[in-house]
């Protein structure tokens, strides 16, 4: 029989930590985070990594285990992760995977296309193209490259078509060749719980915990790093409005009010992602709500 793998996922702020901790230990058993921010021991306080008393409740897994200067993706991701995780299943029956981090779940559930590493050298021609070019340089790059991608892609995203190009130019055949779509088999079995919350519920902790990062010395975080602020990771909701306080383009109070406001549309995303997992359990959490609440679907 297939040990089983609990996924606790759903939008940022909702209580997903909360009630990871107290499964894992009624389970006595250890989480994987899913979480493209917290992985990063740079970055504590903007993304929200769980406290050191959280931590010391339950053996965590990729937490501050990269550095920012690392290039790291899904792909990276899920090699690791399942290896962990195959090891940890020898002495598990149970093991917790939660986040909010939709390619990281995607990752570890179905798998993802094998893309080559991108030689540095060449991600950073590419964006130096982007910044002194712009993005319509892209697209016509884009185009000559792999038509196919050019026609699927949303080509406002320049994130996306560097990704496309990159990997055209570094293996000489188009970036929609990878694309397989053939789902990989696991050695486990799969319970996923999306938590969500009534939405203005949720609003009003989105908005509690941007102004708690804020008294916690986000600000003297982001100075810290703020030299570093031209790398992907710190290109994240958090960190990239407080650098423009730093950078005196904004008042903290707009700071503060635009990390709510884009905290809030990310969060709107993270909840259509998870409703294309058809096999989920919706969990609408409350004050009450609690571990025990999931045990009688295990």
């Amino acid at each position: 029989m297939k040990k089983k793998i609990i996924f606790i996922v759903g939008p940022t702020a909702v209580g997903k930590t909360k009630i990871a901790i107290e499964l894992a230990n009624k389970l006595n058993t250890e989480i994987i985070s899913a979480d493209s921010r917290q992985i990063y021991k740079e970055l504590n306080i903007g993304v929200a990594r769980p406290s050191i008393e959280e931590l010391s409740q339950a053996k965590h897994h990729f937490i501050a285990t990269k550095s920012i200067n690392d290039y790291y993706n899904a792909g990276s991701y899920e090699v690791e992760a399942n290896k962990v995780i195959s090891d940890l299943l020898l002495q598990h029956n149970f093991l917790i995977v939660t986040g909010g981090s939709g390619l990281y779940i995607n990752a570890l559930l179905y798998g993802i296309d094998d893309f080559p590493t991108i030689e540095p050298e060449l991600r950073t021609d590419l964006q130096n193209k982007f910044e002194q070019e712009g993005i319509e340089s892209l697209r016509f790059l884009l185009k000559k490259l792999d038509p196919v991608s050019y026609n699927k892609i949303d080509l406002k995203n320049p994130k996306r078509i560097l990704k496309c190009i990159e990997v055209s130019i570094q293996t000489g055949k188009p970036y929609s060749s990878f694309l397989t779509g053939n789902q990989k088999q696991r050695n486990y079995n799969p319970i996923i719980f999306v938590l969500n919350q009534q939405r203005q519920e949720l609003y009003d902790r989105i908005n509690k915990r941007v102004e708690i990062m804020f008294n916690n010395g986000l600000i003297n975080e982001a100075k810290n790093l703020l030299s570093f602020n031209h790398l992907t990771p710190l290109k994240t909701i958090g960190y990239k409005e407080t650098f423009e306080y730093l950078k005196n383009n904004i008042t903290k109070e707009e700071a503060i009010d635009l990390i709510q406001r884009n905290t809030r549309k990310y969060s709107r995303k993270q909840i259509n992602w998870f409703k294309r997992y058809e096999n989920r359990i919706d969990i609408t959490m409350s004050d009450n709500m609690s571990a025990e609440n999931l045990l009688k679907y295990l």
